[in-house]
């Protein structure tokens, strides 16, 4: 995302590495400490109940002098029908209000009185349906808003997080470049709609998903967020939506029609649905560290000062780089997070979330977090960015940052090891890596084959990013090169290989990903990459219009040998459960890095994985990366290999031939992966 607007997945690891030692990270703010006192409510009738006796509202805010509910009969614009007076109960620091009669098609605010003044009006932090807009919530049956066969729908079935393949894509990118073929451009339905073709004939969409064959598409964020004028969506106004306004609702301007509360609802039900009939599960960007607004969020207009840090003289805290950050570490917001996955998992079927900038939260949340949702779906999974964009008052040693991760249970954090050392530094765009002739790199390419475990031959005190192995099992790990932040990879080529062939940057994009989906952990991609999309050279394209966003699907049949490498390594990763361990511990012992002197000869790794690592079919994977623009030679121990990859091309069942070992040349730019 952009600084002040949106947060980089790239972001600032200066604020994880560098701040572990800082002695000057204060517990909390005293400011905030006044806050630890308040009566919390963690009942589920926040802030709206529909039952037999009628309609009832409750509303947390422990200090607010009086408080009211409007009620309409519009979802944007009229006045009250009626203003509705509220009790206050000190032991919960919770405003109640309620009617007789069930009032399903009417929309409501609060508002609350503060220092002798009321508030502007809100549809409180907990509103599930709202008008267009979201500036008012809807009251709506939600069981009427199930597609058929609901009630019988789940995702995919998730043993191990290493066996999760995730494909990060936004609702537009997928949908919007005339050449999809999709109907409901830029919208949840988008999804839903099958046998969908470019002019060529080559399948988009949700199609195109099931022939890659990834398990887990990750879609930015879906909840309902502000920067988006959804009474003029024939503007085609862009955002990624990293600015929350609502968290518990759906995003309006993905749906067909942002004025029907329930239609955005249905919808996105029916997006999760037809994901789960094609295998396929769904996880959820969530962005609950900052709010888009300061004192006009939501929070502030239901508890002002409680629900964001903030400095001793009162200052809003800003980790997120966006104006504000949220306070986890005091129970109302931590039960808040909590409940709020917990909905959209049990509502929505959701199948795992991603936190943005999740090392803003405190440790102890986050694990809560996961052991709430476990009891849900034992599959789902959840990971996120461990890093923050900025200091905050909560202490480094509370923070879920990557470094913390072995603190957390069922968690997982990106890597930036391997993608910064595999295709160069975020923040110089002609800076090159392992995978594109950079020497000096191997040891952090090592970090990441390895998923950040303690391994007897590599060595950290060499590591770019990281000085010490933070992860105590594969499965907290989350490897990629490139998303939807910084450079996409492609973009990312075409600046560090300026003047070379594009042939060159092709083999150089097969080699990166190959490192990822053949190192331990969870493979990440960002879409589109696999028909070599770009973004125009744009770097942090958070606003910026679709003829910069929206994947150009003529590019599958022009790049059609990308396409089919990387639908090769998915099945590969698949069918073979050595690139997939689950503990450190197999790791050190069945993946054994041979000895090669990165000094004389840069930009070469080769390993292998032994002994039917975890159960695999193989006995032996020997696995070799070129990332030199010249050809190189390893040295196999001689015996009966069967191909599996080289030169830029891949079969899964090992098909391209066989191999007798001893001296073997691998072109420039590329893998070489044998097996026995």
């Amino acid at each position: 995302m952009k600084i002040q607007n949106f947060l980089s997945l790239a972001a600032p690891v200066i604020f994880s590495m560098t701040l572990l030692n800082s002695p000057s990270i204060a517990a909390q703010s005293q400011y905030d400490a006044q806050f630890i006192e308040y009566p919390t409510y963690s009942g589920d009738d926040l802030e709206l109940l529909v039952d037999n006796s009628g309609t009832h509202f409750r509303l947390w805010s422990p200090k607010a002098q009086d408080a009211r509910v409007n009620l309409y009969d519009n979802g944007h614009t009229g006045t009250p029908f009626q203003t509705l007076p509220m009790k206050f109960d000190a032991s919960n620091g919770t405003w109640t209000a309620s009617l007789p009669e069930k009032l399903y098609g009417k929309f409501y605010t609060f508002q609350i009185k503060w220092n002798g003044e009321w508030k502007n009006e809100t549809p409180g932090v907990w509103a599930k349906a709202v008008g267009v807009n979201g500036k008012r919530a809807a009251i709506i049956d939600l069981d009427k808003t199930d597609p058929e066969g609901w009630a019988a729908d789940k995702g995919p079935k998730v043993d191990n997080f290493s066996d999760v393949i995730v494909y990060e894509m936004h609702h537009r990118d997928m949908s919007m470049h005339p050449s999809s073929g999709i109907a409901n451009k830029g919208k949840f339905l988008a999804l839903t709609e099958d046998g969908t073709v470019t002019p060529l004939g080559e399948k988009t969409g949700i199609d195109h998903l099931k022939e890659l064959g990834v398990t887990h598409v990750h879609i930015l964020p879906s909840y309902d967020y502000n920067s988006v004028d959804e009474i003029n969506l024939q503007n085609n106004t862009y955002n990624w939506g990293y600015d929350p306004q609502n968290y518990n609702a759906p995003e309006g301007s993905y749906s067909t029609n942002p004025s029907d509360p329930e239609t955005r609802i249905r919808e996105m039900k029916e997006m999760v649905k037809a994901l789960h009939d094609a295998g396929i599960g769904v996880i959820m960007d969530v962005v609950y560290n900052h709010t888009a607004e300061n004192d006009n969020s939501n929070f502030e207009l239901t508890a002002p000062g409680y629900y964001h840090r903030h400095w001793d003289d009162g200052r809003y805290s800003d980790a997120s780089g966006c104006g504000n950050e949220t306070a986890s570490d005091l129970k109302q917001m931590q039960d808040y997070i909590i409940n709020s996955t917990k909905y959209w998992a049990d509502e929505y079927h959701i199948d795992g979330f991603r936190f943005d900038l999740m090392a803003i939260h405190d440790i102890d949340t986050m694990n809560k977090v996961a052991e709430e949702l476990k009891k849900v779906n034992p599959s789902i999974f959840v990971y996120g960015e461990g890093w923050t964009a900025g200091d905050s008052p909560l202490a480094v040693e509370r923070r879920a940052l990557k470094e913390n991760v072995g603190k957390m249970t069922d968690i997982a954090v990106f890597s930036d090891d391997i993608r910064d050392a595999v295709k160069g530094h975020y923040t110089d765009a002609a800076d090159r890596g392992f995978a594109t002739g950079k020497p000096g790199n191997e040891e952090t390419v090592k970090i990441g084959i390895v998923a950040a475990t303690a391994h007897p031959q590599v060595d950290y005190t060499k590591g770019n990013n990281s000085k010490f192995a933070y992860a105590k099992s594969p499965e907290m790990i989350v490897n990629y090169v490139s998303c939807h932040d910084d450079l996409c990879l492609t973009d990312k080529l075409h600046k560090s290989m300026e003047g070379e062939p594009e042939q060159n940057m092709l083999e150089a994009a097969k080699l990166a990903q190959t490192i990822v989906f053949t190192s331990q952990g969870t493979p990440f991609m960002f879409a589109g990459e696999e028909v070599f999309r770009d973004k125009k050279g744009v770097h942090n394209s958070y606003n910026r219009p679709d003829s910069i966003n929206a994947i150009d699907w003529t590019n599958k049949s022009k790049y059609r040998d990308q396409f089919d490498y990387y639908k090769g390594l998915i099945a590969l990763r698949k069918a073979h459960p050595a690139f997939r361990m689950t503990s450190a511990d197999d790791i050190a012992r069945h993946l054994v890095f041979d000895k090669i002197d990165s000094s004389k000869t840069p930009n070469l790794i080769s390993y292998s994985l032994k002994d039917n690592a975890n159960g695999d079919e193989w006995k032996e994977i020997k696995v070799v990366f070129n990332g030199a623009s010249k050809p190189q030679t390893v040295n196999v121990k001689k015996g009966n290999w069967k191909i599996v990859a080289k030169d830029g091309k891949i079969s899964p069942d090992a098909s391209l031939g066989a191999s007798k070992g001893g001296k073997i040349t691998l072109a420039p730019y590329s893998a070489l992966i044998l097996a026995q």
